[in-house]
């Protein structure tokens, strides 16, 4: 019972990875349909790039501590 906490800041970390994630899914669409130059495109994508993997690691954190908490509790 003690580990809830555990679980439910695990489960925010994830879903603010999750966040993350969508935004820079609709950063690349919206660059897409802008209709930019090959260079301009691969600008933005290099760009979003070390985002999109912080992002996914922050959802793996989070995920990790709820599974954690759920072990624990």
């Amino acid at each position: 019972m003690h580990m809830d906490w555990l679980v439910w800041t695990g489960a925010a970390v994830s879903f603010a990875g999750l966040l993350g994630l969508v935004w820079c899914i609709l950063r690349v669409a919206r660059a897409k349909r802008q209709g930019l130059s090959d260079d301009d495109l691969r600008d933005v994508v290099r760009k979003v790039v070390p985002l999109n993997m912080g992002a996914l690691m922050f959802s793996v954190l989070g995920l990790m501590m709820v599974i954690l908490g759920i072990f624990l509790g």
